[in-house]
């Protein structure tokens, strides 16, 4: 029980860092948006919006998946109290 509530840890873990990561690169395209340069082109603009919008959201989905490793973490420990 032990070893798979380590488990679960880790991939709590992980999955906040890949949200933080994400969460920082999508800023960095959302900045390249909103800064105003005269060479940027209409195709330009809407990769970079639409770059940092899936940044985002992926960021947003890692965050949930590391949600639900703390939630089944919590549930372990719970359980294991109860046997205890």
């Amino acid at each position: 029980m032990q070893q798979q509530s380590k488990v679960w840890y880790e991939k709590m873990v992980d999955f906040k860092r890949f949200g933080t990561v994400l969460l920082a690169v999508g800023i960095f395209f959302y900045l390249g948006v909103i800064i105003p340069v005269d060479a940027k082109t209409e195709f330009e603009l809407n990769l970079l919006v639409l770059s940092s919008a899936s940044f985002i959201a992926l960021s947003i989905l890692f965050f949930i998946q590391s949600k639900h490793c703390q939630m089944k973490l919590l549930e372990m420990d719970d359980n294991e109290d109860l046997y205890n």
